[in-house]
């Protein structure tokens, strides 16, 4: 029990990568750890975005930030070069504009985009990232709920998402003991639902908030809390963590 708290301690000392963490469940994960003392690297496409997240963050002399395409491997490399040794990475990055279309209207340009900023992304952050972590260290993806309960329009999104747990059980054999972990979220208020539901985005999460058994959409900082147990969890990896509100299940 001394051990688990001295260990809890250190933790206010841990660097971490969050890469989307200038927006969303990526920003909510580094206000938390930059609230606990962690020293936190966001990082993304936007360097106007990630100027403003810092500034908006608790702590901003414990933040940096680093503009990166996590789907062209050379930026990949001059990332992990910038951060140096770290104890966690996270990806909550996700483009998706464009991707929610029927079969017959989507344009594989969008299909890319998903499937580099969902799949290649992390494939790419766990090859490079992997040797600057901690032998205790962690890597977590982020998928969702449409590969759970897909819909129509949602068939790519929905397949990225089921791949990422593919990928992080086989990481989790290769890399141990290094853990690799999913969260999956459900229906979260964040700013991608402007690329998903436009207008009709309050009007889309009130729906649903009624179908679910808990009776609220998600907000970012449940993810976060998510995110933060699967890093803190010594004895996790492999594993999809479902965030959903019980949308499984309804």
């Amino acid at each position: 029990m001394e051990t688990d708290i001295t260990n809890r301690t250190a933790r206010t000392n841990e660097r971490v990568l969050i890469v989307g963490g200038s927006s969303g469940m990526g920003f909510a994960l580094a206000k938390s750890l930059l609230e606990d003392g962690a020293q936190v690297i966001i990082a993304g496409r936007s360097h106007a975005k990630l100027a403003e997240a810092k500034q908006r963050l608790p702590h901003p002399d414990n933040v940096r930030t680093f503009a990166v395409d996590i789907a062209r491997e050379e930026q990949v490399t001059e990332l992990f070069a910038f951060t140096g040794p770290l104890d966690h990475i996270v990806t909550t990055a996700a483009d998706i504009e464009g991707a929610y279309q029927l079969l017959p209207s989507l344009e594989l340009e969008a299909a890319r985009r998903v499937i580099d900023s969902k799949f290649i992304g992390p494939l790419l952050l766990a090859k490079h990232g992997a040797p600057v972590l901690a032998p205790t260290g962690s890597i977590t993806f982020t998928s969702g709920i449409a590969a759970y309960r897909p819909a129509p329009r949602g068939s790519v999104v929905a397949a990225i998402n089921g791949a990422l747990a593919s990928l992080a059980s086989a990481l989790a054999v290769e890399l141990g003991p290094k853990r690799v972990n999913v969260v999956s979220p459900g229906w979260v208020d964040t700013p991608i639902w402007t690329f998903v539901a436009g207008d009709a985005k309050q009007d889309t999460l009130d729906a649903m908030a009624a179908r679910l058994p808990v009776g609220r959409v998600g907000q970012p900082e449940d993810i976060a809390h998510a995110i933060r147990f699967l890093m803190e969890n010594g004895f996790v990896t492999g594993t999809v963590l479902h965030v959903e509100g019980g949308h499984r299940l309804s």
